[in-house]
């Protein structure tokens, strides 16, 4: 299915049959990517006295019951939830059912770049300096949703142990420039914005969302950030039409399901 679409007064044609996935698929199991050291995700047939919900077992039909921490389990987007004592459901901030996006490729590097708390010796970011070189010729009206692709683009990011690794984060900085872009939207390849042990700062996350001591900011209530995804080295860096699925869950995170769309003007 095919279709024209209108971006700041130009118009663009759409192949909705063509979506590229940024998700990774979570192999209840099996392999999968992991933060934290948390449970892995698990399924496992439902059973009671009378009922086993297993057809190699017997049953009449499989019915599974999971275990899943969606922040650490695989691709996930959360809300401003995630960070304040008000329970904000992710279903009712991410009301952006088509989103223009850009998507680029950065290498982390070593930097003079702000962040809380102090940087360690072979701390990787993903700066300011880079990304306003990245995104100079940018239009604003791309930059509603931001795909972050890190370089060197391994594979091993679909099953990655994240503790055992050294993964890239965002810089103060570079935070409060993304938020400054207009950026409601950002998607990255790591286990998150944030260094992973940070002593509980969190002072990408809070610099994206404007927010400070936990408390919540209605004027970034609709941004959202979706973390582990992995982009395939064939997609290229430019400008796409982006969409996030995620399941009707009353939560400050839900698995996600980023499908970028390709886009040519008309």
């Amino acid at each position: 299915m095919k279709g024209e679409i209108i971006i700041k007064n130009n118009k663009y044609l759409v192949d909705f049959s063509e979506g590229k996935d940024l998700s990774i698929p979570l192999l209840f199991n099996g392999k999968q990517p992991n933060t934290y050291g948390v449970d892995r995700a698990t399924s496992t047939p439902y059973s009671n006295d009378e009922f086993i919900g297993d057809t190699r077992k017997g049953g009449v039909c499989n019915f599974e019951t999971y275990h899943i921490t969606p922040h650490c389990n695989g691709t996930h987007t959360e809300c401003i939830g995630h960070l304040t004592k008000e329970r904000v459901a992710l279903l009712s901030s991410l009301n952006d059912l088509m989103i223009p996006a850009h998507l680029i490729s950065i290498n982390a590097q070593k930097t003079s770049e702000r962040y809380l708390p102090k940087l360690n010796e072979g701390d990787l970011l993903i700066t300011k300096e880079e990304l306003v070189e990245k995104l100079k010729d940018v239009p604003d009206e791309f930059l509603q949703g931001l795909i972050i692709r890190t370089v060197p683009n391994l594979k091993e990011k679909k099953s990655q142990d994240y503790l055992e690794k050294n993964t890239p984060f965002f810089s103060i900085d570079a935070m409060e420039y993304i938020h400054e872009r207009g950026v409601n939207h950002l998607l990255v390849d790591t286990p998150s914005v944030d260094r992973l042990l940070d002593d509980g700062i969190l002072s990408a996350h809070n610099a994206f969302w404007n927010t400070t001591c936990k408390q919540f900011n209605p004027k970034t209530k609709n941004k959202t950030i979706t973390e582990m995804i992995f982009v395939d080295n064939q997609i290229q860096d430019g400008h796409y039409l982006l969409t996030i699925q995620i399941p009707a869950f009353v939560s400050d995170a839900a698995p996600s399901r980023p499908i970028l769309f390709e886009i040519n003007e008309l």
